[in-house]
């Protein structure tokens, strides 16, 4: 994003902002395409990623489909303009009323996480007299080598069923009137900057693929999850081409269409939050950058001791030292970087925080009530608005309704509002 003049766009839209790249996302799609060339594929967007509908729509522009995680992501999906039969819906605790609209939506397949909630797919897909379309997700038991909250190819993590539940729940669903099982499906964790436990999950779920097909269940689908990682500091990265290499060797000898659920590989890099000095203090020797974004906007530092780079604007020439990037939040988890090394700054001074693109936004909040950012996307030289900054308006109006109905807010204290 080296042609895209931030303090312009901070100008106009105000701090925190976050903004993205339309054309890194491109780049980065079109690389993972470009890899499974040889093979039928989809790639389908993992919408928790970043579920701006402007990021859903240029994605699918491209060609890509969309793995969701509830209800609301399907709607973002089919919203956005991803057709129906490019998504899938994913996730542990599916509701029954979530079951039923996906259900009702026709989606491609729903990927199963456990035999009970096989069992009410088919109870659900009988009462509206549908065949449902399933994926059962295989828990392989591979460790990720990653953060332990973003791994979930373990036993010990809640994702999915162990190689003999599986087999058990195909059998149950091929002999069933109301479901279909079309496809396998596993993911072992996000942030992945090592093969070799992608290779051996392929090939632990594609030796079960082999011994489902010679049960006669016409499996079509091979989805591999997601979780190719990006850089944040020094990671050794998984090309593309490495990555559908290992894919493509587990599948010898199947023919079936392969699915991968990307989302920080083909929107992290994209992203960036800008973010205002607020003043600079001193407790003893320690210093800290007190900034207008806080954890509410970026939660990966406090949540994961994620590390992004910050950098500062027209201050390169003066001498650095060590500092806390920190928020305005009353936490003392409240920050955004520790430790790094920025010049003397003054109030307005403006700071880019990068590879947000992914797992920024979407993970806002509130707290303190303080509102979520505005987003923008870059596109050709253009900038335009992707969702308008919160009002304090927007986030009390339906509490300020239902109090108004028991008669605790008078004219008086409502005006002060």
């Amino acid at each position: 994003m080296k042609d895209i003049d931030y303090n312009a766009l901070a100008q106009t839209y105000q701090t925190p902002l976050y903004v993205y790249d339309l054309q890194k996302i491109s780049s980065a799609f079109l690389s993972l395409k470009d890899a499974f060339r040889a093979r039928k594929s989809l790639i389908c967007y993992a919408l928790k990623a970043n579920s701006n509908l402007s990021i859903i729509h240029h994605l699918g522009t491209l060609g890509s489909g969309a793995d969701c995680v509830s209800i609301g992501e399907v709607r973002r999906a089919l919203r956005a303009g991803i057709p129906k039969y490019k998504i899938i819906f994913s996730g542990v605790g599916k509701q029954d009323s979530e079951i039923q609209e996906a259900l009702q939506s026709d989606i491609l397949f729903l990927n199963v996480e456990s035999e009970k909630e096989l069992q009410r797919i088919e109870s659900i897909a009988k009462a509206l007299n549908k065949v449902a379309r399933i994926s059962i997700r295989v828990n392989p038991n591979i460790d990720a080598k990653t953060h332990p909250y973003i791994s979930t190819g373990l036993h010990e993590n809640k994702f999915g069923v162990d190689i003999q539940q599986a087999k058990a729940m195909y059998i149950f669903a091929k002999n069933s009137l109301y479901i279909e099982p079309v496809g396998i499906h596993f993911h072992i964790g996000s942030q992945l900057t090592d093969i070799e436990p992608i290779r051996q999950a392929a090939k632990k779920i594609a030796q079960l693929a082999h011994s489902l097909i010679a049960l006669k269940i016409d499996l079509k689908f091979f989805d591999v999850g997601g979780g190719i990682g990006i850089r944040y500091e020094n990671e050794n990265l998984i090309s593309p081409y490495d990555y559908s290499q290992a894919i493509l060797e587990a599948l010898y000898g199947l023919d079936l269409t392969i699915i991968c659920e990307p989302g920080r590989f083909l929107v992290g890099e994209s992203g960036v939050l800008l973010t205002r000095v607020l003043y600079e203090k001193y407790n003893g020797d320690k210093r800290f950058v007190v900034v207008d974004a806080a954890m509410n906007d970026l939660m990966r530092p406090t949540l994961y001791h994620a590390k992004h780079k910050v950098e500062c604007f027209d201050k390169q020439d003066l001498e650095s030292t060590p500092c806390d990037v920190v928020g305005p939040i009353c936490e003392s988890g409240d920050y955004l970087a520790k430790n790094i090394m920025l010049p003397p700054l003054a109030h307005g001074d403006l700071l880019k925080i990068e590879n947000v693109g992914a797992y920024g936004y979407s993970m806002a909040s509130n707290y303190n009530t303080r509102l979520r950012p505005a987003e923008v996307a870059v596109q050709n030289g253009n900038a335009r608005l992707i969702k308008n900054r919160e009002r304090f308006e927007d986030i009390i109006s339906d509490e300020e309704k239902l109090l108004e109905n028991v008669g605790h807010i008078d004219s008086h204290s409502k005006g002060e509002l």
